[in-house]
């Protein structure tokens, strides 16, 4: 399917420029726009005008398939107030080097630069990002903290520093875009969009990417999260479960029936599906050795962690380089925990007592 949002519009007294890269995320794309036309159809007058272009040809395949037709004259493009870089599955590896360019010139002119979802790691290779606040969708942050070392990078919704920021993807960005239309009018007008999006709450830079962990719309226990987040924050040493135990204050026994009961699975093979995730992550985003990365993953040997890979993934370590291969018509994301809670209660009970 093929669809035309090259935008025919007056110039606002607010511009943006939304730059697209192969795979990227089409319903992030509308749903910022989105926002920007309902502060339209609520002002008195327009607020809000945007340019859609992109560095890859009139014609940029979305990730779920849709061909989008946008514009390629970037030179002719007049001064905006915000640029924005959205890309997705694919991203970690684009570097065009022209892009990267225009952004620095645009920088330079006193643009505001977002890089948004994977879009972070472009404004990241122009330089923008060095020495700032940055974020990225929480299934890559550990690939794009290996990447750049130079960048301050934060599990959180977005971020604003000056001329510079980065948004995390999905409907996060409309939170973004909500909290820049407060700068350019009032709360209460940003308050009545969100009605007309029924989005609520409009959610603040420091709200966490995600709450229920994979668990549906199920009430979490505090104690649980707490666990889920110490597990998450000590990958590469995975803590023992008793130190968890004294860092939230409760017994062992308590943590371990309170997490088997929210979860599904113990602490322990929940620490080893968030291992499996980040060496997954860290194999299709980084240039690190297949041995590297079980290091970085917390496995004290290559064995364990080659045989963990296998048995959860279906595949080698070493098979698992390319997080989307050409050849494929979409991405695919084996490492849920429903998947691995699958394999979890299909494993012999020996097999698993030996592997945690």
């Amino acid at each position: 399917m093929q669809v035309d949002i090259t935008p025919q519009m007056t110039r606002a007294p607010h511009h943006a420029v939304f730059v697209v890269v192969p795979r990227f995320n089409l319903t992030t794309l509308v749903t910022m726009i989105e926002t920007m036309r309902i502060a339209n159809y609520l002002a008195p007058s327009p607020m809000f005008s945007w340019d859609i272009i992109s560095f890859d040809g009139p014609e940029i395949v979305a990730s779920n398939g849709m061909t989008t037709t946008v514009a390629t004259d970037h030179g002719s493009l007049g001064q905006a107030q915000y640029v924005f870089v959205l890309g997705s599955w694919g991203t970690e590896h684009y570097a065009n080097p022209a892009l990267l360019a225009w952004l620095r010139k645009r920088a330079r002119a006193g643009e505001t630069i977002c890089g948004v979802e994977l879009g972070s790691y472009i404004v990241a290779r122009a330089g923008l990002l060095d020495g700032l606040p940055a974020t990225i969708h929480w299934s890559w942050l550990s690939g794009f903290r290996e990447s750049f070392d130079r960048v301050d990078v934060r599990e959180c919704l977005f971020t604003m520093d000056g001329k510079v920021m980065t948004c995390s993807g999905g409907l996060a960005g409309v939170d973004l875009m909500l909290r820049l239309i407060e700068t350019n009018s009032d709360s209460g007008f940003s308050g009545e969009i969100a009605d007309q999006m029924l989005h609520h709450p409009i959610r603040d830079a420091h709200a966490s990417q995600r709450s229920t962990m994979g668990r549906s719309t199920e009430t979490m226990l505090p104690i649980v999260r707490e666990a889920m987040t110490l597990i998450e924050e000590n990958i590469e040493e995975p803590l023992k479960v008793p130190e968890i135990a004294a860092v939230l204050g409760v017994s062992q026994r308590q943590l371990e029936r309170q997490f088997k009961k929210h979860v599904g699975c113990t602490v322990v093979q929940f620490g080893l599906l968030r291992r499996l995730q980040n060496a997954r992550l860290l194999l299709i985003s980084t240039d690190l050795s297949v041995r590297e990365i079980a290091t970085a993953s917390g496995f004290n040997t290559l064995s364990h962690f080659a045989y963990s890979f296998g048995r959860f993934f279906g595949r080698r370590p070493s098979e698992y380089r390319e997080a989307w291969p050409q050849n494929e018509p979409a991405p695919s994301w084996p490492g849920s925990l429903s998947d691995f809670l699958s394999v979890l209660s299909n494993m012999p009970s020996a097999d698993q007592s030996a592997r945690e």
